[in-house]
């Protein structure tokens, strides 16, 4: 099985204690109905689950693979429906269970190729023909500090260009944006736009926003 880059330790640990900072752009949900079948994918504590709960979305649910971060949910928010993904990638539900899946900050923290596409696979099983996938995530950065991490991982451990790893030991990949479009290439393209956000060890950082739509 393969566990969503290994890094359980982390999100246990010094992740479970981090804020997460990506916004919700609302106005991409203003056709769903307010009763559809929307999963937050890779929800850490939450926050977004309880945004679009707060926001008259009567379904909603989370699931993420650290234990730590869903009890932390749970407490924030015990009237929200929360999973631990004992065998990420996989949910174990069944196909076409969701219209809607939001992918938050998640693909930073998978660097490995094999396992971005495994996640991709399942999300495509677990959404219904026509339902949208919101994805937020991290772009490659071309300040000198990322470039230098970027450079540094790469030529010590052969990986992917973008992937480095943070001051306080978590394993994270940036992508050029045609990778992100790579992983979509089973989905339609309905919107994409560049945001600016503060990262969970708070930096400036630069991401984008895809809203793309199952065939």
């Amino acid at each position: 099985m393969k566990d969503l880059g290994n890094q359980s330790a982390y999100w246990d640990g010094a992740g479970a204690t981090k804020t997460f900072t990506h916004p919700v752009n609302l106005t991409w949900l203003t056709e769903v109905n307010r009763t559809a079948r929307i999963l937050d994918y890779g929800c850490g504590y939450g926050r977004v689950t309880a945004e679009l709960s707060e926001h008259g979305f009567s379904d909603v649910s989370g699931a993420d693979p650290s234990p730590t971060l869903i009890a932390r949910a749970r407490r924030l928010r015990p009237d929200l429906r929360f999973t631990v993904l004992s065998s990420p990638p996989e949910l174990p539900s069944e196909p076409e269970t969701f219209d809607v899946v939001l992918l938050f900050a998640v693909l930073t923290c998978i660097p490995d190729d094999d396992t971005q596409q495994a996640l991709f696979t399942e999300l495509n099983r677990l959404l219904t023909p026509g339902g949208l996938l919101y994805v937020s995530d991290m772009v490659l950065q071309d300040d000198e500090r990322n470039r230098n991490r970027y450079a540094t991982h790469a030529n010590r451990f052969n990986t992917p260009y973008g992937v480095f790893t943070t001051d306080d030991g978590a394993v994270c990949r940036h992508h050029d944006i045609s990778e992100l479009h790579t992983l979509l290439s089973d989905f339609d393209l309905v919107d994409e736009r560049p945001i600016k956000i503060t990262t969970m060890n708070g930096h400036q950082s630069q991401a984008v926003q895809i809203l793309a739509r199952k065939r």
